[in-house]
């Protein structure tokens, strides 16, 4: 299933149609892994670019490699942080799949209220979906196959699911919602369900390096994945777009390349903006 099944996705359908049709090429039988390999057609900012862009406005920033990020970020992930993780070509479509991502611990019983109400500026109840190693989707879902673009639904395994008390059956609502369901409750629907994401080393190396440090560290293979953007706005493109969320929410950490932000180390940021009063609660 490819993952812009809409607008954007209208001009994937017109060329294909062009392709086939006018020019009268052959239909290919899929065989195999997934031909548009994570569908990252997006733009890309070179080092060069980024570090323009730091040096140009003065952000403090710690310079890193490749292993010390995914390293310093996967232990921020774990210490219970959110990070705003802006690395490599934007996705393709309407899912934040690891480029343009707010992500966080799966893990955490508060992370759903806290990322719906301090990031997002939504309702707490929102769900938010799974990044989960490819090699490991079937020891944590009911899932015998990859979904790179997040659109599977499958069940959390059974014996990740913890079976709710006789007492908090009774319970209704809000209440009902924030019961702890399964070890990954950040990303668990109220019927055990979640909407995967599967990431394959050959599709996106850096993100799945940052999670497979995370496995090691915590033995879990799973992180919250949700776009980089705040309710109402697009998906963040540019390393200002994504600086400038970062500053007016309570992201934690922003990654820029191979750059590392922290927030309590930024300069007060001054906005005309009201974010929680332009984007009302639906």
């Amino acid at each position: 299933i490819q993952p812009a099944a809409g607008d954007a996705g209208g001009a994937l359908g017109a060329a294909l149609a062009v392709y086939h049709q006018y020019f009268k090429q052959p239909l290919l039988q899929k065989s195999g892994r997934d031909f548009q390999k994570g569908s990252y057609y997006g733009t890309e900012y070179s080092d060069d670019e980024i570090n323009e862009f730091v040096k140009i406005y003065k952000i403090p920033a710690h310079k890193v490699t490749s292993e010390e990020l995914v390293t310093q970020i996967s232990n921020q992930i774990a210490d219970g942080k959110i990070i705003g993780w802006f690395e490599g070509r934007m996705e393709f479509g309407p899912r934040a799949l690891g480029s343009r991502s707010i992500i966080g611990d799966a893990r955490s019983a508060e992370m759903q209220k806290k990322m719906n109400l301090k990031i997002k500026y939504r309702e707490s109840f929102r769900p938010f979906a799974p990044t989960v190693l490819a090699e490991k989707v079937s020891e944590w879902f009911e899932l015998d196959r990859e979904s790179p673009y997040m659109l599977i639904v499958a069940d959390v395994k059974k014996d990740k699911q913890r079976e709710m008390t006789d007492e908090e059956k009774k319970l209704w609502g809000i209440e009902k919602l924030n019961i702890v369901r399964s070890e990954i409750p950040a990303v668990t629907h109220v019927d055990y369900s979640a909407r995967v994401q599967t990431v394959h080393k050959e599709d996106n190396p850096l993100y799945h390096r940052l999670i497979e440090k995370f496995y090691v560290k915590t033995g879990c293979p799973v992180i919250v994945n949700t776009s980089f953007n705040v309710r109402g706005e697009p998906i963040v493109e540019s390393p200002m777009d994504a600086y400038k969320c970062f500053m007016r929410t309570e992201i934690d950490v922003l990654t820029l390349g191979n750059y590392i932000l922290y927030k309590e180390e930024q300069p007060e940021f001054h906005d005309s903006i009201d974010w929680k009063q332009k984007y009302e609660l639906d």
